[in-house]
C-alpha cells in the first residue's frame, strides 16, 4: 500500500494561476507519451508516486494521450483507486479535448458535441466525478468561438470541470476566448502553450503579453523539446531515444550539428550553474514567474526527480541570459 511522504509540500514551490486562487506547482507531470500500454504499469505507479511525494500535485492529460488515446487517462485512473483515493482533494488533474478520437464528423475539433461528450469519456476512463481543468485542446476554425467556449463554461456549470482552458491558441484567439467565458461568468483560468529555449513563439508573438494583461495563467508543454534540452543527444541520436525511434513525435532530421553545438553550449552553462541540462531548460522556462508551471514527462521516477530539482535554482543573471540567448540566436 503506498503511503505519501510527509515533507511533500516542504520544497516544492507552488504558483498562482493567473488571477484565480488555485496555485500549481512549478513542475507539474504530463502524461503525453510515457502512460499506456507500451510501459509497464509499475512503472508508471512508481513514477506517479514519486512526483506526488515530490509535490507535483498537477497531472495533466488529454482524451489522446497514450498510445493509444485514452490510455493514459485509464492509467492514471487505476492509480487514483489504488494508490490516491485518499489524496483527489490533493490533486489537480486536468485533461483535454479537441483532437481526433473517434471516427465521423464528431469525434474532433472543438463543437459542443465533441467537447460535452469527449468530457464525459475522460470521466469514465479516469473514473472521477470531475476534472479540475478541462481544456480546448486547439482552436477550431470552422466552429464558432463562442461554442466552443460554452461547452466549458457548461462543463462548469455541469459540475464536471472546476476550472477551464484553452492550449495551442494563438494571443488574439485567447483574448477572444477570455472575453466570451467572461461574460459567460466563466473565467478563462490558464492557457497550455509550447514554449521553451529553443521555441520563443509565445513571448514572441505577444501571448505572454496578452496572458499578463488577461490575468491568466500559463502551463508550459515541451519545455524539454521532447528530450532535445537534456544530456540524451549531446553525442548525437542514441538506440531507443525517441529521435532515434520512427514513428515518434520527434524527427531524427530534426538533431542537425548546428543544433547540437548549440544544445552543447547550453550544457556548458548549466554546468556553471551546477544544474543539469534539462534543470536549465525548466529554470530558464519558470523564470521571472511569467510562466505559472512547467510541463515534464518522464519515464522513469529518477528522470522525474532530477527535473524537479530544477526547483532549487531558478535564478538568472543578466549574463547567464545573454549568453543563452547567444547560443540561440546563431
Amino acid at each position: 500500500m503506498y503511503t505519501a511522504h510527509p515533507d511533500r509540500y516542504t520544497t516544492m514551490p507552488y504558483r498562482r494561476a493567473g488571477n484565480s486562487g488555485l496555485v500549481l506547482p512549478a513542475i507539474s507531470l504530463g502524461l503525453w507519451q510515457n502512460f499506456g500500454p507500451s510501459r509497464p504499469a509499475e512503472v508508471q505507479r512508481a513514477i506517479l508516486r514519486r512526483a506526488f511525494d515530490l509535490g507535483v500535485t498537477h497531472f495533466d492529460l488529454a482524451d489522446n494521450y497514450g498510445p493509444p488515446g485514452g490510455a493514459a487517462e485509464a492509467a492514471l485512473g487505476a492509480a487514483l483507486k489504488t494508490d490516491f483515493a485518499a489524496h483527489r482533494d490533493e490533486l489537480v488533474i486536468s485533461t483535454k479535448a479537441g483532437y481526433r478520437m473517434w471516427p465521423g464528423p464528431y469525434g474532433e475539433w472543438g463543437s459542443r458535441k465533441h467537447m460535452l461528450s469527449s468530457l464525459d469519456q475522460c470521466l469514465g476512463r479516469l473514473g472521477v466525478d470531475y476534472v479540475d481543468i478541462f481544456y480546448s485542446h486547439r482552436f477550431d476554425p470552422d466552429t464558432p468561438l463562442e461554442e466552443t467556449m460554452r461547452a466549458l463554461h457548461s462543463a462548469v456549470q455541469q459540475g464536471k470541470a472546476l476550472y477551464v482552458g484553452v492550449s495551442n491558441y494563438s494571443a488574439e484567439q485567447t483574448r477572444e476566448a477570455a472575453r466570451i467565458l467572461g461574460e459567460l461568468g466563466t473565467p478563462l483560468l490558464i492557457h497550455q502553450p509550447k514554449y521553451s529555449m529553443l521555441d520563443r513563439g509565445p513571448q514572441e508573438r505577444g501571448l505572454l503579453d496578452a496572458l499578463d494583461d488577461l490575468g491568466v495563467g500559463s502551463i508550459a508543454f515541451s519545455p524539454l523539446e521532447q528530450g532535445i534540452l537534456t544530456a540524451r543527444y549531446l553525442d548525437g541520436i542514441p538506440e531507443g531515444s525517441r529521435a532515434g525511434t520512427h514513428g515518434t513525435s520527434l524527427n531524427s532530421d530534426r538533431i542537425t550539428e548546428d543544433l547540437l553545438t548549440t544544445v552543447r553550449g547550453l550544457n556548458a552553462i548549466a554546468e556553471a550553474r551546477g544544474q543539469s541540462l534539462a534543470q536549465l531548460a525548466l529554470a530558464w522556462v519558470l523564470r521571472g514567474g511569467r510562466v505559472t508551471s512547467a510541463l515534464v514527462g518522464a519515464s522513469s521516477p529518477e528522470q522525474l526527480a532530477d527535473n524537479v530539482a530544477a526547483v532549487a535554482n531558478l535564478g538568472f543573471d543578466a549574463d547567464e541570459l545573454a549568453r543563452i540567448d547567444a547560443l540561440i540566436s546563431n
